[in-house]
C-alpha cells in the first residue's frame, strides 16, 4: 500500500466526493427511483427500467449523444487517477488494470462472468416473477448501423466506471485510512447494490452479491483488470443479447 500525506479524515472525504460526482450520486437517485416506483399503483414486475435509450430523433444527433455519455461517465476514472498520481507514479499500474498479466486476467475475467452471469439471470427471473423486479429494457437505441457498438462501449464504460471506482479506488484509499478488509468489502457492495436499486430489488440483491465476490479476488489478485473483463462481458452478453432477442424471446 502506498504511503500517502493525507490523514484519515481526509482520505474519508476524498472518497465520498469522488462518489458523490459519480456512482453515489448514481445511487441517490436509485433510492428516489424504487421510492417512486414502490408509490406507484403497479406491481414492479409491471414497470420498466430503461437502459441504452435514444435522445434524439434524429439517428446522427442520437449518436452523438451516445458517445458523449460515454466520454463524460468516464471523467470520474480519469480523475480518481489524478487524485493518485500524488503517491505514485502509474496508478493504472498499482491498481492491476494494465497489460502486465493480460492472458491470466482474460481468463479470470471470463470464468467470473460465467460464474455470475448465470445465477445471475435466474435471480433476475425469479425476482420478476416474485413483483421484486422491474423489466430491464436493456437497450432501447433503435435499429442503425451504430447500435450494437455503442452497446459494446456503453458495456466497457460500465465496467470501467464501477470497477475502477468501487473496487480499485475505494478499496486503496479506504485501506489507507485504515479500515479492515470486511468492512471495506460491505459497504462498496451496498453501494454497488444501492445503484442498482432503481431496477428493483433482484437488481440490488445480485450486485451486492457481485460487489462481494469481485472485491474478493481484488483482494486475493491486486488486479482490477479481470474484474473489467467480467463486467464489461455481462453487460456486453444483456445488452446486445436484449438488442437481438426481445423481439424473438417473450421473457426478456
Amino acid at each position: 500500500m502506498p504511503r500517502t500525506p493525507l490523514d484519515r479524515r481526509t482520505l474519508q472525504r476524498e472518497t465520498w466526493l469522488v462518489l458523490g460526482v459519480s456512482l453515489g450520486a448514481s445511487a441517490i437517485y436509485a433510492v428516489l427511483s424504487i421510492m417512486r416506483r414502490l408509490a406507484d399503483n403497479r406491481p414492479l414486475n409491471q414497470q420498466a427500467s430503461q437502459l441504452n435509450v435514444s435522445q434524439a430523433a434524429q439517428a446522427w444527433l442520437d449518436l452523438l449523444y451516445q458517445l458523449a455519455d460515454i466520454a463524460l461517465a468516464l471523467v470520474p476514472v480519469l480523475l480518481v487517477f489524478h487524485l493518485l498520481r500524488r503517491e505514485m507514479p502509474s496508478p493504472a499500474s498499482y491498481l492491476g488494470l494494465d497489460r502486465s498479466r493480460l492472458k491470466p486476467d482474460i481468463a479470470l475475467g471470463a470464468g467470473l462472468a460465467a460464474l455470475v452471469g448465470i445465477p445471475g439471470l435466474g435471480l433476475y427471473l425469479v425476482a420478476r416473477a416474485a413483483g421484486l423486479n422491474t423489466q430491464v429494457v436493456a437497450s432501447d437505441l433503435g435499429d442503425h448501423w451504430w447500435s450494437l457498438p455503442i452497446l459494446v462501449l456503453s458495456a466497457v464504460q460500465n465496467a470501467v466506471l464501477e470497477e475502477v471506482i468501487m473496487i480499485g479506488y475505494l478499496f486503496t484509499r479506504w485501506t489507507q485510512a485504515g479500515w479492515r478488509l470486511p468492512q471495506i468489502l460491505i459497504v462498496s457492495a451496498l453501494i454497488r447494490g444501492s445503484y442498482h436499486l432503481y431496477q428493483g430489488f433482484g437488481g440490488f440483491v445480485g450486485n451486492i452479491a457481485m460487489g462481494l465476490l469481485l472485491g474478493l479476488v481484488y483482494a486475493r489478485t491486486r488486479r482490477v483488470l479481470p474484474l473489467v473483463i467480467t463486467h464489461a462481458l455481462l453487460d456486453t452478453v444483456a445488452f446486445v443479447g436484449y438488442a437481438l432477442l426481445h423481439n424473438h424471446v417473450s421473457w426478456l
